[in-house]
């Protein structure tokens, strides 16, 4: 099991200062979980210093979650070793998160926050709650979901430890952990322009041709919704496979088949955080 390997030199380290953030906690510890490589090492490394019976990784469960990334993450969380408990979100509900404004992110971590406090705490006897922000994330603008964090007073052990996102992804590399290089997974809300409503029809659409992208073989990729259009944007070093034409017109048909009527391609490859980024930039000039 990834949580009795041997870790060494920085990462011990690392692991010793996430375990010095538990001390004193006196009950379980939920943990805000993904599948992705931030929250998987944070509750691996919880594991470790706590036990597993004072653990439980909380998955939150929307219609802005792929199904596939749901699978990923109860298959690392098995290989943690960690109990996992769904949690039901309903963002979709809030008028302010269909919305899509740049706080959109704000609104889903609420959400989340909140179910796990009203409903999960004393059931599960939880004395603190945890997410996987990292030492990186704490530096970028675009992430209002900490502003969430803060008001429920959740923790931020890998942040407070001072580990950014190579240190993670290096921790999760010697424990074997299946996704220490995976490519971060934005929420399927993510891929709509802000000021455009999320809906649960544009979510279906986003998901079903992003499966499309895995299908057809791409490390990673993101499927942006523009109304009629798909624009994918993929690994700029993979960008010359669709130079194969029966992979192209493949692809094209099954993102048509997901309800678009215009396949692009962003010749600028991925780019993560792309709609908030542009509107913080403008904003920043603005006022600059």
């Amino acid at each position: 099991m990834a949580t009795s390997t041997q870790l060494s030199g920085q990462q011990a380290q690392d692991a010793a200062a996430v375990a010095r953030q538990f001390d004193g906690l006196d009950g379980r510890l939920g943990i805000a979980y993904s599948g992705g490589v931030d929250s998987a090492v944070l509750c691996a490394l919880a594991v470790r210093a706590l036990g597993a019976s004072r653990v439980v990784a909380l998955l939150g469960v929307s219609p802005s979650l792929a199904a596939d990334e749901r699978r990923i993450a109860h298959e690392v969380a098995r290989q943690i070793g960690v109990e996992v408990r769904e949690v039901r979100t309903h963002e979709g509900d809030n008028p302010a998160y269909v919305a899509n404004d740049v706080d959109r992110c704000f609104h889903c971590k609420d959400e989340l926050f909140t179910r796990i406090d009203d409903e999960l705490v004393q059931e599960l006897g939880l004395a603190a709650v945890a997410y996987g922000e990292n030492a990186d994330d704490v530096l970028r603008p675009d992430r209002p979901g900490s502003r969430a964090a803060t008001r429920h007073a959740v923790l931020r052990p890998l942040a407070e430890a001072g580990i950014t996102k190579p240190r993670v992804r290096a921790i999760a590399r010697e424990l074997g952990l299946s996704v220490a290089d995976k490519p971060a997974a934005p929420c399927l809300a993510s891929r709509i322009p802000h000021g455009e409503p999320v809906t649960p029809q544009k979510l279906r659409q986003v998901e079903a041709a992003e499966e499309a992208v895995r299908r057809a073989g791409f490390s990673d990729g993101r499927v942006r919704h523009h109304g009629t259009i798909a624009r994918i944007e993929l690994p700029v070093d993979e960008m010359g496979r669709l130079a194969d034409r029966t992979l192209r017109e493949q692809l094209l048909a099954q993102v048509r088949e997901a309800g678009f009527g215009h396949v692009t391609v962003d010749l600028a490859g991925i780019q993560s955080g792309q709609f908030t980024m542009q509107i913080l930039t403008r904003q920043e000039a603005q006022h600059g």
